[in-house]
């Protein structure tokens, strides 16, 4: 429990190097060290691990600060082509299970994943034998976004406020506007960049739409 304590801390921060040596073997001392340059990236990877086939290879990732909800953000995210999602959210270095920073992420992400549909206009998959075709590109909302995503988002606030019977559920409000704006620009860029892993994205995202 230490050792998995010490390095979520190394990869929430990546200016720490820590390590941990255990000393009770009669066999001599065991060590471990944590230190993760790439900090959220990172993150995204250890929680991909192995045998995972992403989507587009690179995690995408940024930092930045924001005055607005006094303090820095920072995120990292790639999807995979398999069911499911592990999204992560910490408020100072501390688990959330909720909170307005993870309503800010995937704010920011069916926002930018929209509008590059909108006017990328990327084939869609096609419709099931006998069905209707669809009218239009299909909307990207934020209950859409998570199917095969693996993303981290890390809020450092200069008064993080607590909420929920364990006090697990972030509540700043200006979080969410201040996330998803970063993440919509952010990510907007890299969809820009990279038209041909953009339109895997949103191929994933719609085929995951068809099933639900």
């Amino acid at each position: 429990m230490l050792a998995e304590h010490l390095r979520e801390l190394a990869l929430l921060n990546r200016g720490l190097d820590l390590s941990l040596t255990d000393r009770r073997g009669p066999a001599g001392d065991r060590s471990e060290r944590f230190h993760f340059p790439g900090g959220a990236r990172d993150f995204v990877a250890l929680l991909d691990g192995e045998g995972v086939t992403p989507v587009h290879p690179d995690v995408i990732g940024f930092e930045c600060e924001d005055p607005r909800m006094a303090g820095t953000l920072e995120v990292a995210l790639r999807w995979r082509d398999c069911a499911g999602e592990r999204v992560r959210g910490f408020a100072n270095s501390r688990a959330t299970a909720y909170g307005t920073h993870l309503e800010g992420l995937r704010d920011g992400v069916a926002a930018a994943l929209d509008a590059y549909a909108r006017t990328a206009d990327p084939v869609e998959p096609a419709a099931a034998p006998g069905a209707p075709a669809p009218v239009g590109p299909t909307p990207i909302g934020p209950e859409l976004v998570g199917e095969g995503l693996t993303a981290v988002v890390s809020v450092k606030l200069d008064h993080p406020e607590f909420e929920g019977s364990i006090r697990d559920v972030l509540g700043n409000h200006p979080v969410r506007a201040c996330v998803a704006e970063a993440v919509r620009e952010h990510l907007g860029a890299w969809l820009e960049e990279h038209p041909e892993r953009a339109a895997a994205v949103v191929a994933r995202i719609l085929r995951g739409a068809r099933r639900s």
